[in-house]
């Protein structure tokens, strides 16, 4: 089928027809919003796509994108074909459904869309996510993955995503979010993130907060699913760092420390290598039941994970850096690994966040490293309004500035950067990230900035 741009628009439009929880302020849980039974009708009635090959399933608040990327990427590099399931998208749609890290072709999506559409036509109330989860499960089966690696899209036991019968679940770092859906308290949040787990099958999870690990391990028990946590299995001890990677030792706590696996992660800070475990802890269930995983395929897997917009370095000389950090605990996380990779920089920042966030949070985190913020905004339906931002920020004595629209905002950015001495970060929400990270590639190229900045290859 050949591309036809006005044909994939309006299979986009089509998809953002129906209810788009995403875009929804002040979201609020509700039976009706948030009920599986829609989603297992559609899958029966498109016989059911997701049971046709194994599934491991990703849920958390951080780190389960990055996780799922390592997981997939180590089961393709083991020789299986691997779809990846993910969302949001950074900048095109069509990055949410990926066979071997190749994004479905922009003609695929159309016909698999279509394949939906008598379905749709007998289901009431169908989300935009529903839709687009069906569609991901069915080109999976399509193309006949060996596996599929499946992010959870919000919470875990009301997504429409956890209707797969996984090999194993997972459960990333949980802290803080979307507190008005999932709860107030990190028992309440977890609880919700722990309905992926299915009686029999194993769970692995990353260190929690005990609050969080008491209401895993509940929901572990009474499903009788066999609990993994990985900082009891495996241990990291790093052995070098640099802009490019951070190679790793990584050694299992129940094996001779002559076993260790020497890995190079190009992700970057500590909690990269915490989401590494985690992502090899899942690897090990996954090998119990039948995948063939070497160890060298470990390490090339690891070795060649992507996973844009989490501090991504776009430019070396000077540095600027994008990270999709949207809560308090990931702009802490975010905070710390600028001090290890540029400790002696000034920082200009630039925030944007959605305005279902702990942004005072995420303020307190960021505001007292940085020497100068520019306050701006996506053009996403739930942005933070950026004076609003502003205020938030009064108490706080640094320069102060706000810019719309986020390409402005990026281009004063760019402009306020002198030496190789300052470091630009950009963050605060996906959409944030996604924005800068298409407005600089094409600004870096042009002539009246690329004399100053030297956009080479991070080695």
């Amino acid at each position: 089928m050949n591309f036809d741009p006005q044909e994939y628009q309006n299979t986009l439009d089509f998809l953002y027809s129906f209810v788009d929880y995403s875009l929804t302020r002040n979201l609020q849980f509700s039976a009706e919003k948030f009920d599986l039974s829609r989603m297992a009708e559609l899958l029966r009635y498109l016989g059911e796509p997701h049971q046709r090959y194994p599934v491991i399933h990703v849920a958390g608040t951080k780190g389960k994108g990055s996780t799922a990327a390592m997981i997939a990427a180590v089961l393709q590099a083991a020789g299986y074909k691997t779809g990846f399931y993910i969302s949001p998208h950074l900048e095109d749609f069509c990055e949410r459904i990926q066979v071997n890290r190749e994004h479905i072709p922009p003609s695929r999506l159309v016909e698999v869309v279509n394949q939906l559409k008598p379905a749709i036509n007998k289901i009431e109330r169908l989300t935009t996510f529903e839709l687009t989860t069906a569609a991901g499960f069915l080109y999976f089966a399509d193309e006949m993955v060996d596996v599929a690696v499946v992010e959870v899209g919000l919470g875990g036991r009301l997504d429409a995503t956890n209707l797969v019968d996984p090999m194993v679940s997972v459960i990333t770092s949980i802290s803080f979010d979307h507190m008005k859906v999932l709860g107030d308290t990190l028992e309440k949040i977890a609880t919700e993130k722990a309905g992926i787990i299915k009686d029999g099958r194993p769970v692995v999870s990353s260190p929690q907060h005990p609050e969080a690990m008491r209401a895993i391990e509940h929901i572990a028990k009474a499903r009788n699913a066999p609990l993994i946590v990985s900082d009891q299995e495996y241990r990291a001890d790093v052995i070098a760092r640099s802009l490019a990677y951070q190679r790793l030792n990584i050694h299992s706590l129940r094996e001779p420390v002559q076993n260790a696996l020497e890995v190079d992660l190009p992700l970057l800070g500590d909690h990269q290598i915490e989401n590494a475990l985690t992502a090899l802890c899942a690897l090990d269930q996954a090998s119990k039941q039948g995948l063939v995983i070497p160890r060298p395929k470990i390490q090339t897997g690891l070795s060649q994970v992507s996973w844009e917009g989490r501090f991504e370095i776009l430019n070396l000389h000077p540095p600027v850096v994008v990270d999709a950090a949207h809560n308090r605990y990931s702009a802490l996380k975010l905070i710390q690994t600028v001090n290890q990779y540029f400790p002696t920089q000034r920082m200009i920042l630039v925030f944007g966040a959605s305005d279902d966030k702990d942004v005072a949070g995420m303020l307190a985190e960021l505001l007292p490293r940085s020497d100068e913020v520019i306050f701006t905004q996506s053009i996403h339906p739930r942005s933070y309004q950026a004076d609003q931002l502003a205020e938030l920020a009064s108490e706080y004595p640094l320069p102060k500035s706000v810019i719309v629209p986020l390409e402005e905002a990026m281009e004063q950015a760019v402009n306020r950067v002198h030496s190789e001495d300052t470091l630009l970060l950009i963050t605060g929400s996906i959409f944030v990230a996604a924005g800068a990270r298409k407005f600089l590639r094409e600004i870096l190229n042009r002539p009246d900035f690329n004399k100053r900045f030297n956009s080479i290859p991070i080695s």
